[in-house]
């Protein structure tokens, strides 16, 4: 099982969330960071004891559904692939797959119970059995949209456009989202793959999520967009580490960078230590 656990600010930084006490927020990254690979927890009680929360605090969680409970006592983080980036080879499959069978993975990567997609459309009952990680494609990302991410090209030639826009949408939640494929869009698309990896793009939208500059922290209030990180000369500054946070010309980190440092540090300290 892998020992580093990540949280995307799309959840956490979510008025839901934040409204959440503070001691219901700390339970919830302890839950985090005890899960298995798949998400789930067995020992969410013993976990609340041992931080000092309260049965209110779990029911909260509960409640609001940011983890789903099992009638066998175990829980699962809702939005655990939209969290963590698991490799194949740091993967292991959760012991609990009776709780799991009863779970389908929605299009935005959280997983929800199947008895609430019987009435949906057929495209959207995918079950979250179904999903594993694909050599050396992302864990979490693989399962985005109606097909993986390690597929984005489908059969000879054909590219799955719909599991890119959803890569970008998940993966970059902090820039413009994308709601409609055109064929300006889509030859653009297609033009990156035919020099670049699906990796890559995957890549490309996570480095343009961290970087401070293309979110719009710049002194033009300038924000990246899909169709700007698609241009070929863009995807290939991004890759190349252009856009990255930098230190300023004194040495000392932005304030954002610092944030960000004292986010983890937060985090590290409620898992037990700092992480290497």
């Amino acid at each position: 099982m892998a020992e580093r656990r990540m949280f995307t600010k799309k959840i956490i930084d979510s008025d839901a969330f934040l409204d959440m006490p503070l001691t219901t927020q700390a339970l919830y990254f302890h839950l985090n960071m005890r899960a298995d690979d798949d998400g789930f927890v067995n020992n969410p009680k013993k976990i609340q004891r041992m931080i000092g929360a309260s049965d209110d605090d779990l029911k909260l969680l509960i409640a609001k559904r940011f983890v789903l409970a099992f009638e066998s006592g175990v829980v699962v983080v809702k939005h655990w692939r939209m969290h963590n980036l698991l490799r194949k080879d740091r993967y292991s499959p959760t012991q609990y797959q009776e709780e799991m069978s009863l779970l389908v993975l929605k299009g935005n990567g959280s997983y929800t119970e199947s008895i609430e997609i019987l009435t949906d459309s057929a495209e959207d009952n995918q079950l979250a059995t179904a999903w594993q990680p694909d050599d050396n494609q992302l864990a979490t990302q693989d399962s985005i949209g109606k097909s993986s991410i390690g597929e984005i090209r489908e059969g000879k030639g054909r590219v799955d456009y719909n599991g890119i826009r959803d890569a970008y949408n998940t993966l970059c939640p902090s820039l413009p989202a994308v709601r409609s494929l055109s064929d300006a869009r889509k030859k653009a698309i297609k033009a990156r793959l035919n020099s670049y990896s699906e990796d890559d793009l995957l890549e490309a939208f996570r480095k343009a999520e961290a970087s401070d500059f293309l979110r719009g922290q710049n002194n033009r209030n300038w924000q990246a967009n899909f169709d700007w990180i698609i241009k070929d000369a863009n995807l290939a500054k991004i890759l190349d580490g252009n856009y990255d946070n930098r230190l300023s010309y004194t040495g000392r980190k932005s304030k954002a960078a610092e944030m960000l440092d004292d986010s983890y540090r937060m985090m590290a300290e409620w898992a037990g230590g700092e992480n290497e």
